[in-house]
């Protein structure tokens, strides 16, 4: 029996349902999407989707919007034809074959329900709404910082920056971040005021304002803000620009420091002492220097105060000492000062002592000692008058002297640890002793009447006269030790008979020497001697052709025994050597003698051979 119960039981149930399905589907039902969401200026396209019991045809479609919970009618559509009722949407509506009303140019007035309505004759009617959102995004924020700055000690929460989002709908919402972190209000630190505008167009623009307290770690903080609104379901940001806030904090320290460093200066420099102060504005900067009894000289006066900044021009020993540079804060009054010692490097007292400092002679020895002071270590370098490096070390060792080598020697002294820190000094070296002749112009050729000069070099300390024991204008020339003397002269008789004499001599001795004068021969006599040469050379060739020519004749006759054979051998008949020997080789030799005065070689000089042809 109980199984009997549960079957009848579960066919009535089945029973209500198939009742329940059968009735749903024979009624009306329209559907449309919930929400409709557009940009403005766009076109919102909203769906009308029906169902009619048995493939049933509408009688009516009517578009309404809802306007203070009344139905405010569109359009109609019935038997193929659209008819738009005389509204503000007039003109912006369009129906689509599927029965989708599309409202083109929509603004945010448009942001209301609409109602789909289908007429169905004897199914009834059947309608159902839905909500056309509409959404403008919003302007990237602008964000404006405080102009003026802010103060640290300042009592009041300042006003850090602005944050504007202008033309969105909805309207949206604003935070404030710094340094990527987000601010949240908090009471008597953090206030985020904000102001909400509707336009004339609809659209709103919204203001937030940061209020908040600084430190002078905030020097570096950057703020910015972020609007946020919602499209399509979800979340959207637009981030402004980051800001810097200019912060007024009074120095807690001070540094004072040399320019270059006070290890590298040297005498003759441009130093600064730069003050430099950790607060903003920068303070007012005093300076003065210690002098004796620890009392301060003010040199502020020589300072740019704003800056900070004491110049020195061409410092010396005394510029060295302490310095001070003295900070007043404008806004509470304290002072901060900072102390450096400034050290002038110099090198004084350049000394060179020479051992013996009697006068040296030739080949004697003298050393010299070179000596400093400075406050760092010294180098030493010897130079001679040119400028060459010729030993280091404080002292020079000359030995074996001459008057060649007296000079002008420098010692230069160096500061390795200070560039350019450098002072010399020149001593001179002078060996004495008598003059010495170094040359002279013999022997010298020249000519009767003939204007000549003669020259005397010479070398000794201290400095000799030239004398000549000839008449003549004389030119002296004077470098270093040397003296040279030339003598113009005009070549006489006597003159060239005697020579000249040269004679140096100074304090400590004489020198002489002879210049020998010589005949040179002229010219015009040197062409005689030619021409004589050339008429021998053709009579003795007039004579050989005289022999030559009797022979032929037959009347020079020529046998074997006793007699010379003249001619050739068979195989050269026709060349005649004549063979000239002379018994006065020397005075062949003058008359050979070159143009130029060189004689020939006595070879060439004693036997001639002359070819005489047919």
């Amino acid at each position: 029996m109980a199984g009997g119960r549960r079957a009848a039981g579960l066919a009535l149930a089945w029973g209500c349902c198939l009742l329940l399905c059968c009735a749903a589907a024979s009624r009306l039902e329209v559907s449309v999407p919930a929400v409709v969401e557009v940009e403005t200026g766009g076109t919102a396209r909203m769906e009308c989707n029906f169902y009619i019991p048995g493939n049933g045809s509408y009688t009516y479609i009517d578009w309404f919007y809802i306007d203070r919970n009344n139905l405010v009618r569109l359009c109609r559509i019935a038997g193929g034809e659209v008819v738009q009722e005389n509204t503000d949407y007039k003109g912006r509506l369009a129906v689509g074959e599927d029965k989708a009303l599309s409202i083109s140019r929509v603004t945010v007035q448009d942001a209301r329900t609409f109602v789909c309505q289908v007429g169905a004759g004897s199914h009834g009617v059947g309608e159902n709404r839905t909500e056309l959102h509409v959404y403008k995004v919003p302007e990237a924020p602008e964000i404006t910082a405080n102009p003026g700055g802010i103060s640290v000690q300042s009592s009041d929460i300042p006003q850090i920056a602005q944050c504007v989002s202008r033309n969105s709908f909805p309207p949206p919402n604003i935070t404030w971040h710094k340094n990527g972190e987000q601010l949240q209000p908090e009471e008597k630190t953090v206030k985020i005021p904000y102001t909400l505008t509707r336009e004339s167009s609809g659209l709103y623009t919204v203001s937030s304002t940061l209020f908040t307290h600084v430190t002078r770690e905030d020097r570096n903080s950057l703020y910015h803000c972020t609007v946020h609104y919602w499209l399509r379901g979800q979340r959207r940001d637009v981030e402004s620009q980051r800001v810097n806030v200019t912060i007024f904090y009074p120095a807690q320290h001070v540094k004072l420091q040399v320019v270059p460093s006070s290890a590298l200066v040297k005498e003759g420099d441009n130093v600064k002492l730069v003050c430099e102060a950790d607060g903003n504005p920068a303070p007012v900067f005093s300076f003065y220097k210690r002098e004796l009894e620890d009392s301060w000289q003010d040199l502020t006066s020589l300072a740019d105060t704003n800056s900070g900044v004491l110049n020195l021009h061409d410092v010396n020993k005394s510029s060295s000492g302490l310095y001070r540079c003295q900070t007043l804060d404008l806004d509470d009054m304290r002072q901060l000062e900072k102390d450096v010692e400034l050290v002038v490097n110099y090198i004084e007292g350049v000394h060179v002592k020479m051992e013996p400092s009697s006068p040296l002679r030739e080949g004697d020895s003298v050393r010299l000692s070179c000596d400093a002071h400075s406050p760092v270590a010294l180098d030493y370098q010897w130079r001679d008058e040119k400028g060459r490096k010729v030993a280091e070390g404080n002292q020079l060792f000359l030995s074996n002297l001459t008057f060649e080598t007296s000079s002008n020697f420098s010692c230069k002294v160096i500061a390795p640890s200070v560039p350019g820190l450098e002072q010399s000094k020149q001593v001179a070296v002078a060996v004495q002793g008598k003059p010495r002749i170094v040359a002279i112009s013999s022997p010298m050729y020249v000519r009767q009447d003939e204007v000549v000069n003669l020259t005397c070099k010479a070398i000794a300390f201290p400095r000799p006269s030239v004398h000549w024991n000839v008449n003549g204008t004389a030119h002296e020339y004077i470098e270093n030790q040397h003296i040279a003397s030339n003598l113009t002269v005009r070549v006489n008789h006597d003159l060239l008979r005697a020579g000249a004499m040269c004679r140096v001599s100074n304090a400590l001795g004489v020198s002489e020497k002879h210049i020998q004068l010589l005949d040179q021969k002229t010219p015009e006599s040197k062409g005689v001697i030619i021409v004589a040469i050339i008429v021998c050379i053709l009579v003795v060739a007039v004579l050989g052709s005289v022999i030559y020519f009797l022979h032929k004749k037959g009347k020079i006759p020529c046998g074997r025994a006793g007699k010379q054979d003249i001619t050739k051998p068979e195989a050269r008949k026709d060349k005649i050597v004549v063979e000239v020997k002379s018994d006065k080789l020397s005075e062949e030799a003058g008359l050979l003698q070159g143009a130029n005065g060189e004689k020939r070689p006595p070879a060439d000089q004693s036997e001639k051979y002359i070819d005489v042809r047919n």
